[in-house]
């Protein structure tokens, strides 16, 4: 009976009411999910094979400090990775803007590049929107990227700020021949000049142009996934969006670098019961770090600044070092980015 629910068309995903309620109904209507998002595929990408050993979380509630090898600090080419969902509110731009603060506290040289016209990221790292100062111009052949950049506050971090002109470049491009490959020729440049470890995407809420031309560019991704019932629908949503990008060939070696729970509410069996059914589907990629439901992190934009600033000894604060600690491991020198 649950397969025949595997050829239902992704857009027909629905969450009853009644599982709420009943944690059996909620694991049944889980794998149901799943089943359809790997039905429609021709066949799994390389980053959907589940292991066939079980899924461990050592400590998915609570955020943990791990020690960093020197040897993982550096990078030798910088690495462009996309945090995206096209799902509003799951996080994604406290994720880029938190990540890429708490990997410059380590001494990484990180880009933030703001990609949503909202300006989102900008704003929350204090700095006015810019449209004339945006990602506009390059995208159109008109500038450079490198004329874009601009210093922040945070030793380590440089930012391209966003606008609500560039609302319109979805418009230019999508009149293009290119413009899946636009950005990625950019930042093939960019990274010629070796001046930064990693480029952090901070991609709009939506399946637009901006949307698929950022995981074009992208060497590897990034999911926030908020610890709640849509968000499972949003995640097969948007790696089915990025097997397509990989089918295309236009970023023919893109990879999901991980899943990363957000959110999490340790008073609820809900929170603990969506991480643990994203662990069973997609075990290497589900980071240990879970980013906590804190009042903290909700305040830290409303002041233009990162929560490290806001609350450096929050629990907020010490997820996110916690989560990038764990990106610096999973790009050690051993084994790299998961694929």
């Amino acid at each position: 009976m649950r397969l025949a629910f595997a050829t239902t068309p992704l857009e027909k995903i629905s969450f009853p009411s009644f599982i709420a309620f009943h944690p059996a109904a909620f694991r049944i209507h889980c794998s149901s999910i799943f089943i359809r998002l790997r039905f429609s595929l021709p066949c799994p990408p390389p980053f959907m094979q589940v292991s066939a050993r079980p899924a461990t979380l050592s400590a998915p509630y609570s955020p943990h400090l791990v020690e960093i090898p020197a040897s993982h600090r550096i990078q030798t080419h910088m690495n462009v990775v996309a945090i995206a969902n096209q799902k509003g509110g799951v996080g994604k731009t406290t994720t880029a803007i938190s990540l890429s603060a708490a990997l410059a506290e380590l001494g990484q040289r990180v880009l933030l590049l703001d990609l949503d016209p909202q300006a989102n990221a900008t704003s929350g790292l204090g700095v006015e929107p810019d449209s004339e100062g945006s990602m506009y111009y390059p995208l159109i052949g008109e500038a450079k990227i490198q004329e874009k950049v601009i210093p922040t506050r945070i030793e380590n971090l440089s930012l391209v700020p966003s606008g609500m002109d560039l609302a319109g470049v979805e418009i230019e491009l999508a009149r293009s021949d290119d413009h899946l490959t636009r950005l990625r020729k950019l930042l093939t440049n960019l990274k010629r000049g070796k001046k930064y470890d990693y480029c952090i995407l901070d991609t709009p809420p939506s399946l637009g142009v901006l949307m698929t031309t950022s995981l074009a560019a992208a060497d590897e991704v990034i999911i926030p996934l908020q610890c709640e019932w849509f968000g499972l629908e949003g995640l097969a949503k948007i790696v089915h969006v990025i097997e397509q990008i990989r089918e295309s060939g236009a970023a023919p070696k893109l990879k999901l670098e991980g899943i990363l729970m957000t959110m999490f509410d340790g008073r609820t069996n809900l929170s603990r019961q969506v991480v643990e059914e994203v662990s069973n589907y997609f075990p290497d990629q589900l980071y240990q770090s879970v980013i906590p439901r804190t009042i903290r992190i909700g305040e830290a934009p409303s002041h233009g600044k990162t929560i490290f600033e806001h609350d450096s000894s929050g629990i907020g604060a010490q997820a996110y070092r916690s989560a990038a600690q764990e990106f610096l491991i999973r790009h050690s020198n051993v084994g790299g980015p998961i694929a």
